[in-house]
């Protein structure tokens, strides 16, 4: 017996509830073990009736009592992981669930690996790869738009949709080595053409339609760095507070105030972002500053997108720069002159237009349309995945165009359909699975 198959018939147990106290802590079992061990922990001496909640206590080695709270058992099929689940519910104390856990250790149960609860799922087919990977994007969540992208990816709404590709190319592969097959047979009039037509509209437009979410997608989950730079005394920081709805940064008239790179979180059309307020960008003599200013650089270089501020009452501000995303002028209630068309004009100070920045930046993050969400790639895996799986469509397409090459448009498209079905977790990807899992929490 392999080391894996041997893995995947132990039964596993791990807290999965956060680490701390609480008024209420879970420990879960799986495997096909699950309810014996549960039998030999607790004091229950009825059956248990699946997916019902009883009141037992668990006791340690010496017949003592740990702790009583409530367990549930789900029998396989019909569980998260696909096998025998015990769930165990009592207080939430680290020092009460730990000594729960190693009870468990002491009766068979093996420590849960990293993701292994949401691994056995994907392994029993109760959810695809994709699915596993929105279980923890459903944990990572930090605002309300990600979760719910999150959850529509989970309910198996991107799976599907590569299924529904996967299944077009499938189709137009089986025409094209048809032709292969049956050399002798009268080809159609235009049958390539139409074969490379239906590949375009069907599979390869498509790909490139999700490909033209990632950018919004992937930074839903794992944010965006937005970096504040400008002369000194333009409103940087009264700005980072305005954003922020709180006094962060001090505000000051005497110029260079701020020395240091200032961050604060907050959202963006529910964009996490994190803002970085920097030092006035300016000759100075003062080595303090220079650092500062140093830092405010090197804070640009590495931000997503920047905004410039500028001051309405001080022309010599409104510098213009090709790293520059968003041109804001500030003070407009002071300006005696016009305003260049490329600034948005606002007032930090009497909080003018501000919504109006935050629809601009949210363009700039890749929020275009600010409407209800479809589907979003959402993972650097899943980008990549159809970036090379467009790019072997392309190549057999190319290959298509010469009669003489039909073998090796074949034989590119289906290394595309191997490569689609690696976001579903379809085909020899062990190595992808334990590199998925690998990011997972130890009670999912």
């Amino acid at each position: 017996m392999s080391d894996d198959l041997h893995r995947r018939q132990t039964t596993i147990a791990a807290i999965a509830t956060p680490a701390g106290r609480g008024g209420v802590g879970m420990v879960r079992i799986s495997g096909p073990d699950a309810l014996p061990i549960l039998q030999q922990v607790s004091t229950l001496k009825e059956q248990l009736k699946p997916r019902l909640a009883t009141f037992t206590y668990w006791l340690d080695q010496h017949g003592d009592v740990l702790d009583h709270g409530l367990v549930v058992y789900f029998p396989n099929p019909h569980s998260y992981t696909g096998d025998d689940v015990v769930e165990i519910q009592g207080h939430g104390s680290p020092v009460l669930l730990r000594a729960l856990l190693e009870r468990l250790y002491q009766l068979g149960c093996f420590p849960a690996e990293p993701g292994e609860f949401t691994r056995r799922a994907v392994e029993n087919g109760k959810i695809n790869l994709s699915q596993a990977e929105a279980v923890a994007a459903c944990i990572d969540a930090a605002t309300l738009r990600a979760g719910k992208q999150a959850q529509r990816q989970l309910q198996g709404a991107f799976g599907q949709h590569i299924e529904h590709l996967m299944q077009k190319l499938t189709g137009e592969v089986a025409h094209l080595e048809a032709s292969l097959d049956f050399p002798e047979e009268e080809i159609p009039d235009h049958f390539f053409e139409k074969i490379a037509k239906q590949m375009q509209q069907d599979v390869l437009a498509p790909i490139h339609m999700l490909l033209s979410t990632a950018t919004l997608g992937e930074r839903l989950f794992d944010g965006a760095i937005v970096a504040i730079i400008g002369a000194p005394n333009v409103g940087k920081s009264s700005l980072l507070n305005a954003l922020s709805g709180r006094d962060r940064a001090i505000v000051s008239d005497i110029p260079g105030t701020t020395r240091d790179v200032l961050e604060i979180d907050f959202e963006v059309h529910g964009i996490p972002v994190r803002l970085a307020d920097t030092a006035g960008l300016r000759v100075s003599d003062d080595l303090i500053e220079q650092e500062g200013v140093r830092r405010a650089e090197q804070a640009a270089k590495q931000a997503d997108a920047i905004i410039l501020v500028a001051d309405a009452s001080r022309p010599e501000t409104w510098e213009i720069s090709e790293d520059v995303d968003i041109y804001l002028m500030n003070k407009t209630d002071l300006s005696h002159g016009e305003i260049p068309t490329h600034f948005l004009p606002v007032s930090v100070k009497q909080e003018s237009k501000l919504e109006t920045l935050i629809d601009a930046l949210a363009v700039q993050l890749g929020d275009s349309n600010f409407a209800d969400d479809g589907l979003l790639v959402t993972r650097e895996r899943h980008r990549i995945i159809l970036q090379q799986s467009a790019i072997h469509l392309q190549l057999g397409l190319d290959h298509l165009q010469q009669e003489s090459h039909m073998d090796l448009t074949a034989m590119e498209w289906r290394r595309a359909w191997s490569l689609l079905g690696s976001i579903l977790g379809i085909g020899d990807v062990e190595h992808i699975l334990d590199r998925v899992f690998s990011e997972f929490c130890i009670g999912k």
